[in-house]
């Protein structure tokens, strides 16, 4: 059994009128692991996800998925996965009980009952399975493409921005089935625009910015690599401030000061410094970065920190 659960190599996209959407991407994610795929609107999440998917063709390089190429094997891979897409796309005539046994014909799964109720406890769907979709909200719909996307037990999973619309109990609902699948071994391919998701859940991160990969590490490699830490202190500005405090980082109204430092040593000679001029310090911190911090300094984009209620269209 391959043990890559996805993998691309030199991956790239052109749409027509020479709109490159992916340039050299190339990354691999294994099992057991969520792998999330960060980036600012039209940086190619979705359109990597398409080619993944066999829902849409790459113009150059290979994807392997579950162990088979998406381009010479799409059937293959198609019955290796389950899609969750950014708008959950159900028949709301039926009822989710209907739905969902649709869903498992369509699969030809043997004992298909059974493993129907199965998805229906985890997800916590049994209240309203004999109701209307029409009638379901937001969460409870989330949750019902998510059980139609595991009734056949894949390999690797696709969610694509699924927080998207949840309001908070929905989505830390959705995390903790995400963690779940994680730790029976399932490969999760998580794309967002919110940086809580992706701390909360990946093991691994990757971070697009115009089509082509900034960075992948841990979340906490990125963190300590394109995070950088921070000075913030407190003065007392009846006292002499030293040049490099009053240099684009402060002080603010309050005598608030902040300052990227690459260490604690650095911080400490900065320090020394308040000391010598004799400027009082009320109150002092060294930050660690943050998750948004490493993503700004790669894109250079303001993340989203909550879910939207809509979605915008993306590339």
């Amino acid at each position: 059994m391959d043990d890559a659960a996805i993998e691309t190599t030199a991956l790239g996209k052109v749409y027509p009128g020479g709109v490159r959407a992916l340039d050299e991407v190339s990354f691999r994610t294994g099992y057991g692991e969520v792998f999330a795929y960060l980036g600012r609107n039209g940086s190619g999440k979705t359109t990597t996800i398409r080619i993944l998917t066999t829902l849409t063709a790459a113009t150059t390089g290979t994807a392997r998925v579950a162990g088979h190429d998406v381009g010479r094997d799409p059937r293959a891979v198609r019955q290796a996965i389950g899609v969750t897409m950014q708008q959950a796309a159900l028949d709301e005539t039926m009822t989710g009980r209907e739905l969902l046994g649709f869903l498992a014909a369509l699969w030809e799964l043997p004992h298909a009952r059974a493993r129907v109720g199965e998805v229906v406890d985890r997800l916590g769907l049994g209240a309203v399975l004999d109701r209307r979709i029409a009638t379901y909200s937001g969460g409870i719909r989330r949750r019902l493409d998510l059980a139609g996307a595991l009734l056949h037990q894949p390999r690797v999973l696709f969610l694509d921005e699924p927080s998207t619309g949840l309001d908070p109990q929905s989505r830390r609902a959705l995390w903790e089935q995400v963690r779940e699948l994680r730790d029976q071994g399932s490969a999760v391919f998580l794309t967002t625009q919110y940086l809580e998701e992706a701390a909360q859940l990946a093991d691994r991160i990757a971070v697009l910015q115009a089509g082509r990969l900034a960075a992948q590490d841990t979340p906490a490699g990125l963190r300590r690599r394109h995070g950088g830490l921070r000075l913030r202190l407190r003065l007392d500005l009846e006292h002499p401030v030293p040049t490099w405090a009053g240099n684009g980082h402060g002080p603010d109204r309050r005598g608030w000061i902040t300052r990227p430092v690459g260490s604690v040593d650095q911080a400490h000679i900065l320090l020394d410094e308040l000391v010598r001029a004799g400027t009082p310090i009320a109150e002092l911190h060294l930050e660690e970065p943050t998750l948004e911090d490493a993503y700004l300094a790669l894109t250079g984009s303001q993340p989203s920190t909550a879910p939207a209620a809509t979605a915008a269209a993306r590339v």
